[in-house]
């Protein structure tokens, strides 16, 4: 007889389960639901509260009406016996944080929080943050404390501790009530487990937790505010276990819910990126994720421990269990095509793609494609939404050079392509510069399954093989893949990856007749970059006067 997981990703507009045979990764159902309260980044659920700039939030309840929707649907749509259903694997966009009362129940759900802004879900793009993340930046390096330099010199307001600190400072009440403040991944688990247990993945890339050392010391906390006196003591004490785990099991309360067994496994939580390695078969060193989207993500993995700055993070068990998992990132990717379709396309250009049938973003990739390397005669910085990787440089801005009055609109989107791909070389360079060994890129992403022209100037760039995911919802398939484990039916997430995951026959292979051009051009990227990144201060300056 036949078993199956489920994998449950929770996206930032919408969320989706599958329903997978372990025996192979067959996707046998998916079921999708948009968020009922979406985004919230104006007025609060629909009131008339108005919300500060920078604010993102969600409501938890729009979880949970996934997990009511979509789990009963893929069972009701393939008539599978909860009895074969082993597992249960979550991942979610991260970090998106969740103050709770002791029984987990969020505090915005309260009558006394429920018009509190920031008694809501913090979502991963909250930015309000950033002048915390920046203060706890300088007091780490100020103070010569060592855990700074794993997350490549900077901590990031979209993290965790930085929005505690600002809901401490904001909205004291809201801190001083919550005897939790929880990833989502992990409140997800809560739920379904009844157990509290907390991620190696979660808290290592981005709550500044150590395997070995914890959290850094209360000390330190407690410098950056004394009411911080409680926090690693009673708002972040809970278990913390690596990938892979099973916390537990569905309680007799979410099995009668969902239709499943209470010998279901749930999995330990994970984030959205992470859960995607093993499903594009990403398990030794060598082999790195490019993770390409609106923003876009690189992971790979080695046995040893290794001090590489510039970067996200690494964490032991953050990926792969026995591995240390490296991330790093691009903070605008797709989200800069978007840009330009929206503000720069000619009416003209839009006119003719409606007379060939085509999306405007479909057409100015096409004009690109028909232009040969370096015929635009341009060199952009990939940065619309900040660096990721150049410390405290959240605030830095792109830049195009070369125009002229012979360019043309395909000239500059050509250049915006270009530009992420030398930002991804840069990545992978810095990479290779701390001994880390890359050899083959596995890509997953709309981008990366939809568009060949931007994967073979990828392959191009970076001068190496590209494999593309075999699974529109690799995510889901990771997490699916998690639950597996836990469910019992594979010793190891490697062994579960190895039958589970998915490729296709596709592979971008570099044409040498560009690498020539492209290695000039990316030399000049660089001088670029650490002229504006590092230098000069000319990025900061100019946002004085708006």
């Amino acid at each position: 007889m036949a078993k199956y997981s489920i994998g449950i990703d929770f996206g930032t507009l919408s969320g989706r389960a599958i329903l997978v045979d372990v025996s192979d990764g067959s996707e046998i159902a998916e079921a999708t639901l948009e968020y009922k309260h979406g985004v919230m980044d104006e007025y609060l659920c629909d009131s008339d509260i108005k919300l500060p700039s920078d604010y993102a939030l969600q409501h938890p309840l729009d979880y949970i009406d996934v997990i009511e929707y979509c789990i009963p649907k893929i069972i009701k749509d393939t008539g599978v016996h909860k009895s074969d259903i082993i597992g249960i694997g979550v991942d979610f966009t991260s970090c998106t944080v969740i103050p709770t009362y002791g029984d987990g129940s969020p505090l915005c759900l309260s009558q006394e929080f429920n018009n509190v802004p920031d008694a809501y879900v913090k979502l991963w793009k909250d930015h309000s943050s950033l002048p915390y993340a920046n203060k706890l930046t300088e007091l780490a390096k100020t103070k010569g404390y060592d855990f700074i330099q794993r997350y490549g010199g900077a901590i990031s307001s979209e993290w965790l501790i930085p929005k505690i600190w600002h809901i401490l400072d904001n909205s004291p009440d809201v801190y001083k009530s919550a005897e939790y403040f929880i990833e989502a991944a992990d409140w997800i688990v809560w739920q379904l487990t009844g157990i509290q247990a907390r991620s190696s993945c979660t808290c290592g890339y981005k709550a500044m937790w150590h395997h070995s050392e914890g959290y850094p010391q209360s000390s330190f906390f407690e410098m950056l505010d004394p009411k911080f006196s409680d926090l690693l003591s009673n708002k972040l004490n809970a278990p913390i276990l690596p990938l892979g785990t099973k916390v537990g099991r569905l309680t007799e309360y979410w099995a009668d819910k969902l239709g499943l067994s209470t010998d279901t496994a749930v999995a330990v939580g994970n984030i959205d990126g992470h859960a995607t390695v093993p499903a594009l078969k990403v398990t030794k060193p060598g082999q790195l994720l490019m993770i390409l989207g609106t923003s876009a993500c690189f992971m790979t993995l080695d046995q040893r421990e290794l001090e590489v700055r510039e970067i996200a993070g690494y964490v032991k068990d953050g990926m792969i269990p026995g591995f240390y998992g490296y991330e790093a990132g691009q903070a605008c990717m797709g989200d800069h095509f978007a840009w330009f379709i929206k503000n720069m396309m000619p009416y003209e250009y839009k006119l003719e793609a409606q007379r060939l049938g085509k999306s405007d973003i479909v057409h100015m990739f096409d004009l690109a494609a028909d232009l040969n390397p370096g015929e635009n005669g341009l060199i952009a910085l990939d940065w619309w939404n900040g660096n990721r990787a150049l410390p405290c440089k959240e605030g830095l801005c792109g830049t195009i050079i070369g125009m002229n009055l012979s360019t043309k609109p395909e000239h500059i989107f050509r250049a915006l392509v270009e530009a992420t791909a030398f930002g991804a070389r840069k990545i992978i360079d810095n990479y290779r510069k701390y001994g880390l060994e890359i050899n083959v890129i596995h890509a997953a992403g709309g981008i990366a399954e939809k568009n060949p022209f931007v994967m073979q100037l990828y392959a191009d760039v970076l001068d190496m093989d590209i494999k593309i995911s075999g699974s529109p919802q690799a995510a889901a398939l990771g997490a699916a893949i998690f639950g597996a484990v836990a469910g019992g039916a594979y010793d190891s997430v490697t062994d579960a990856s190895d039958k589970m995951g998915k490729l296709k026959d596709i592979v971008y292979k570099p044409d040498s007749t560009h690498r020539d051009v492209y290695d000039a051009l990316y030399k000049e990227y660089c001088r670029l970059y650490d002229h504006f990144g590092r230098d000069s201060d000319t990025m900061s300056k100019i946002k004085l006067y708006k």
